[in-house]
């Protein structure tokens, strides 16, 4: 009889053997078995301690934990009718479990007694960690609350997770659902090669003659980067610009979402004594309120203006010289190449040829290897597409310490950006240490035409984040669960190793081993990465702002918004950009419409936390430039200070042991150019 892959935790998943129709009956088997075991473990009468009360809890949610990942990630990568069902089917099941535990005041109780005891000074760091998170976020689950206002309190979580789900589905139907054609050579001129093979493969595919462009990233931005015809930039970043949003279908409009999303967050925390969303989110981070990070974003700003202003009056002078008058938001990003082209002398195509898959693998595989003293090695697992593959990390003494999936390329049916997910969580069971395993995700473009997929430098850099997130899971050395590798890790600081990661982008000493020219197979010219460190910061101060511009809208939308009110999400970011932003896109714009990383991605009221994360990850690399970027001794400190630690102390604490003081912004803001 076939068991169910969903409720096999022997080994990895076997994504080969999963089907919709598993999904329930394994949630519903593993949400059954859990309530009637968190029954015994609340009215138990002998006292709480960590092996006959925490450890069994955390048992419990590993398992649902492993189950839903699985599921979920599935839901975002081979994304079909069936499995979409089954995922909302189940959601609202999870939501009101969790919901229910949250709330469960036995459950309080006994952490509290356990906190209180004699048994709580003898556990080591990581437990007592554990259990001081659990106590806050039984406060923050609503365990506090009165029985009438704890059933409220549950029914906005069940919403908000349904519909933060549709949030995300919208943005990936319309995403899906369009396309354009074109049959004029004209249209198109500008637009790389490769970009036009795999647009003309896909009209083919179709039955169309010409090219098909999508506004799925690999075929979206070369058209806004390259496309000589302003036309044609205009309709695809109109398109594109106004996804989910009233100008398509209406039963894809996240507007009526946003809203309701923002009124039960709001209500969700008043019920918890908070003054506002952005105040109950940052209980758990290392920011202690809105007015410290609105305070961060504006300093921070105040450095950045001068020369995003001056970025700005840089490329309107240019697009003059192009013949535009009148720079567009859909101009912008083609304005920019031209004026890198002409500043720099080379493009990101030009570059791009020379960053094969292989080569850029093997170059990141070097890094990890020479700083941290291991070894990545292809390994074979099941997967859920062809494009997926699996990979060991092994120390030198042959122990297996990680593992990771990798799926690299955009297709149809998978969640456009870049993420990584934890598949399995290190942890000390009576068999021994569970080997942490990752996902990692991008939307890169595949092969084409019989060449092997090539990166831009841009994706290249986005491959080492994701790689960072993956090594801060993978290289964790704390075998409790709940702080085991980015576990507990304040939310403002998870992006510390991700963004340390792609500093290394920008070392001739690591990036001239990760290339290759597809054609001759010659190495990165000296020159040419010359001139890609001169553009590095190539408007750096319009980048820097444009992230304030999407961090103030986040925190003022989750602090000083009224969602009751007659203003709107548009009418505030229209105020923010008024402040901070240099580039104005039309007033049909929709950007908050697919700002998925707020509305369903968990950066509500935390997406500064790139910024702030970003001032710890420029000075943590700071050190390796003070004692060689690809030094085995401080890429030790920093595995052994930082990624080992996971969330078993304060990140805070945990940069201070690495970099010896607190952090500062002066590393950022020399590594954007914008020391002076």
């Amino acid at each position: 009889m076939r068991t169910n892959p969903l409720l096999d935790f022997s080994g990895l998943p076997r994504f080969d053997q999963l089907l919709p129709d598993d999904v329930s009956p394994a949630v519903d088997a593993l949400l059954q078995n859990a309530r009637v075991q968190i029954e015994q473990l609340a009215s138990a009468t002998s006292a709480p301690s960590w092996d006959n009360f925490v450890r069994p809890l955390e048992d419990l949610e590993e398992q649902i934990s492993r189950a839903w990942t699985q599921v979920s990630h599935t839901n975002a990568v081979v994304n079909s009718p069936e499995l979409r069902q089954a995922y909302n089917d189940n959601l609202p099941k999870l939501t009101d479990f969790y919901s229910d535990l949250a709330q469960d005041e036995r459950l309080y109780a006994r952490y509290r007694a356990l906190r209180d005891s004699a048994a709580y000074t003898s556990l080591n760091t990581a437990q007592r960690r554990i259990i001081d998170n659990e106590l806050r976020d039984f406060r923050l689950g609503g365990a506090e609350l009165p029985t009438a206002e704890k059933a409220r309190f549950k029914a906005i979580q069940e919403q908000l997770s349904l519909l933060t789900s549709r949030f995300e589905e919208n943005i990936m139907d319309t995403t899906n659902a369009y396309a354009h054609y074109v049959e004029d050579a004209a249209q198109v001129a500008g637009v790389p090669a490769d970009a036009l093979q795999t647009a003309s493969e896909a009209a083919q595919a179709d039955g169309k003659r010409g090219w098909k462009f999508t506004l799925h990233f690999p075929s979206y931005m070369p058209v806004l980067q390259y496309a000589d015809d302003r036309a044609l930039r205009e309709t695809l970043y109109r398109a594109y610009a106004t996804r989910a949003s009233e100008f398509g279908k209406p039963e894809w409009d996240n507007s009526p979402l946003m809203v309701d999303i923002l009124k039960l967050r709001q209500e969700e925390a008043h019920l918890l004594g908070y003054a506002n969303y952005a105040e109950m989110s940052l209980a758990s981070k290392m920011a202690d309120t809105p007015a410290q990070v609105v305070e961060f974003l504006d300093t921070l700003a105040k450095r950045a203006q001068p020369y995003a202003a001056r970025d700005m009056a840089e490329l309107t002078a240019y697009a003059a010289k192009l013949g535009i008058s009148d720079m567009q938001a859909w101009d912008v990003a083609y304005v920019s190449e031209k004026l890198r082209e002409d500043k720099y002398a080379f493009s990101d195509q030009e570059v791009k040829q020379y960053f094969p898959e292989a080569k850029v693998l093997a170059g990141l595989f070097k890094v990890i290897e020479t700083i941290f003293g291991v070894q990545v090695k292809q390994s074979a697992a099941p997967v859920w597409h062809a494009d997926a593959s699996f990979y060991d990390i092994v120390q030198s003494n042959g122990q297996l310490v990680g593992q990771f999936y990798l799926d690299l390329y955009a297709r149809n049916n998978k969640r456009g950006g870049a993420w990584m997910d934890e598949a399995i969580t290190r942890r000390r069971k009576a068999h021994g240490v569970e080997t942490p395993v990752a996902f990692l995700t991008c939307n890169f473009s595949g092969p084409v035409g019989g060449k092997p997929a090539l990166f831009t430098h841009d994706e290249v850099q986005t491959l080492f984040h994701e790689f960072g997130h993956g090594l801060h899971h993978m290289l964790t050395q704390v075998d409790e669960y709940g702080v085991s590798g980015i576990k507990g890790v304040e939310w403002d600081a998870v992006e510390l190793p991700s963004q340390f990661m792609e500093n290394f982008c920008w070392e001739w000493d690591v990036l001239r081993h990760m290339t290759a020219h597809v054609d001759t197979g010659a190495q990165l010219p000296r020159a040419l990465f010359d001139k890609m460190v001169a553009a590095k910061n190539f408007q750096a101060g319009m980048q820097t702002v444009r992230q304030i511009e999407f961090s103030l809208f986040d925190m003022r939308l989750h602090s000083d918004f009224d969602p009751h009110g007659s203003a709107t999400a548009l009418d505030l970011i229209e105020q923010v950009r008024d402040e901070v932003a240099v580039v104005r896109p039309p007033k049909w714009n929709r950007f908050p419409h697919n700002f998925s990383h707020i509305f369903a991605g968990g950066y509500a009221a935390g997406y500064y936390s790139y910024k702030w994360a970003e001032v710890l990850s420029a000075d943590a690399y700071s050190l390796f430039e003070e004692t060689g970027v690809l030094s085995e001794a401080t890429g030790r400190k920093f595995w052994q200070e930082i990624l080992a630690m996971g969330g078993s102390r304060p990140a805070l604490e945990s940069f201070v042991a690495f970099r010896g003081r607190e952090p500062n912004m002066d590393a950022l803001l020399r590594h954007n150019g914008m020391n002076a």
